[in-house]
């Protein structure tokens, strides 16, 4: 997961400025990250 998003890997590269845009940020990582694994 670090790997694909950004917002871990580096503190001065594709950070949140506020901590309810990084929940939606994470939130939408996870949904899409969902949607692409899950068996169809």
């Amino acid at each position: 997961m670090r790997q694909r998003l950004g917002r871990f890997a580096r503190k001065t590269l594709s950070f949140s400025k506020s901590l309810p845009m990084h929940e939606i940020a994470i939130r939408l990582f996870l949904h899409q990250y969902n949607l692409n694994c899950s068996p169809q």
